[in-house]
């Protein structure tokens, strides 16, 4: 396989300090606010404490790694990122974008564990934000140098960490995003797939760009991924649906944009792949 062509070019910024919004046993959910511009990338980086990444305005990817598989995920404002402790993660701006980060302390992450086991805490998954989590996280305190000084606004403070962790337990989990493979060549034409998924209607025209046959290329995806390029691509499609979706772009621009020869074609494969039509699975995006 030869190289396909470079992504644009993007920016590439260091996290802000994090220690500076440390959570702890008295204040378990810390919040943390930062705009980014589109093609901003923070740089890789990993904390001791457990984060939700998602954003109010705009639509941010979340890559994670991990040794056995990296993922990709792509969160619109409808939905956020659980990225467990000691998992390293990089945050894109697809576009301009309010990226807000909730730190949780091991002490919420024990509450969150009593519904689903500890174990669904453990890994990476994508879950859906309801209006209510939505304006539960909007309103806890994003100044690292201010804390709650009265008894009332303490309490304040601990009622809307009680009630964030109660609709993070409530929030339903979506079978969202995409594994990266760890072989060089793979991981770049996955990563050029999902910066420009319209490029190629097909796998011919991928494996026509990195110099490699439908078949090397397939059987790739298998071994790497453990999936078929089709089902790999749609996952893809599905992502950058909810992106346009929460742009409020309609079905049969979504379907086109998506190189869908009609509406109904895409919506056959939303449903198919995810068990709903595309009115309920982008009903809050």
């Amino acid at each position: 396989m030869t190289p396909v062509k470079p992504a644009s070019r993007r920016r590439s910024v260091p996290p802000l300090d994090p220690l500076r919004f440390k959570p702890s046993a008295e204040r378990p959910l810390r919040a943390k606010a930062r705009w980014m511009e589109s093609q901003m990338d923070i740089q890789p980086h990993q904390h001791d404490w457990a984060q939700v990444a998602f954003s109010m305005v705009g639509a941010v990817r979340v890559q994670t790694e991990g040794p056995q598989r990296s993922h990709s995920y792509l969160v619109p404002p409808s939905r956020a990122v659980w990225i467990p402790p000691h998992t390293v993660h990089t945050v894109s701006a697809v576009e301009r974008a309010d990226l807000r980060a909730l730190y949780v302390h091991e002490s919420a992450v024990a509450q969150l564990g009593l519904v689903g086991g500890p174990e669904a805490w453990q890994q990476c998954r994508v879950l859906e934000v309801t209006p209510l989590l939505r304006e539960l996280l909007h309103a806890l305190a994003t100044d690292p140098e201010t804390s709650p000084q009265s008894p009332l606004d303490q309490a304040r403070e601990r009622a809307l960490c009680q009630l964030v962790i109660d609709e993070l337990r409530r929030a339903r989990s979506l079978h969202l995003g995409l594994s990266l493979p760890h072989d060089k060549r793979l991981r770049h034409l996955c990563e050029t797939m999902i910066a420009d998924p319209a490029r190629h209607a097909g796998i011919e025209g991928w494996a026509a760009e990195c110099g490699a046959s439908t078949r090397t290329l397939s059987r790739l995806f298998r071994n790497e991924l453990g999936t078929s390029f089709s089902q790999w691509r749609q996952q893809l499609q599905l992502a950058h649906a909810l992106q346009l979706a929460a742009q409020k772009k309609p079905m049969n621009l979504i379907a086109a944009e998506l190189g869908y020869a009609s509406a109904s074609a895409f919506s056959a494969m939303v449903t198919r792949t995810v068990g709903m039509p595309p009115s309920r699975f982008f009903d809050r995006a």
